[in-house]
């Protein structure tokens, strides 16, 4: 059977609005902008004792951060948490953008026009944070992980409605990019003093107890990423 027309005609429309995105700015830390980015940064104390857990946020078109960091609060303008550590520009090409339900360029119309989208970056920016004002912080299951994915989903990102807190943090950490070398000491020497002081003080049984922690966090995360969806679920 053939496509119905009008679906094919708004999917060519979407393809060519897609084409005729315009170029963003360069990416300036200095000024904290980061165009189309997802942005991470550690977290005090919490990344001391397990340097790969931090916040993560997102950026505008212009740049601009638009942070969920608190109890129905969208912080904007930079990272409540400290300075940018680590950043991943995404690609706007791998965004669905559609006006109409025949205006879906990814193969998920139905289940993305179920959760909601965006017709531009900045559009789909400022529905995911109207959505997460209204929610309560929560390091272990409502965070800003959880705002980057509900973000994600929300575009589709190449193709996928699945984002979580374990593949956003996956997607900065394989793919993303450190600021400076100061970002990378920043996360990463006060784990290595805190590692070595208990060490000092406890011996090798320090190392034993590090490795649960970390195993405890990770597991933890994965349980709620893919067993416990509930918990994690986006609420429109």
């Amino acid at each position: 059977m053939d496509a119905n027309p009008r679906y094919v005609v708004e999917r060519d429309n979407a393809l060519q609005r897609k084409n005729d995105l315009g170029p963003l700015d360069e990416i300036d830390p200095r000024k904290e902008k980061f165009p189309c980015c997802l942005v991470w940064t550690p977290l005090p104390v919490v990344s001391w004792l397990a340097p790969f857990v931090g916040h993560a946020a997102i950026c505008r078109e212009d740049g601009t951060i638009v942070d969920f960091s608190g109890a129905n609060l969208i912080y904007v303008g930079n990272l409540s948490y400290g300075d940018v550590a680590r950043y991943y520009q995404l690609d706007r090409q791998q965004c669905c953008f559609p006006r109409t339900l025949g205006g879906h360029t990814c193969n998920k119309s139905y289940q993305h026009a179920e959760f909601g989208t965006g017709v531009s970056w900045d559009d789909a920016v400022h529905l995911s944070a109207r959505n997460f004002e209204h929610r309560t912080f929560n390091l272990f299951t409502c965070n800003g992980h959880s705002f980057a994915a509900h973000f994600l989903n929300r575009l589709s990102y190449g193709g996928s409605m699945d984002w979580n807190m374990v593949n956003v943090w996956a997607l900065i950490l394989s793919k993303g990019q450190w600021v400076d070398g100061s970002a990378i000491l920043r996360s990463f020497v006060p784990f290595i003093v805190m590692l070595c002081y208990g060490v000092l003080i406890l011996g090798w049984p320090f190392l034993v107890i590090m490795l649960s922690f970390f195993l405890l966090i990770a597991g933890w995360y994965l349980l709620i990423a893919y067993c416990f969806k509930n918990l994690d679920d986006d609420e429109d």
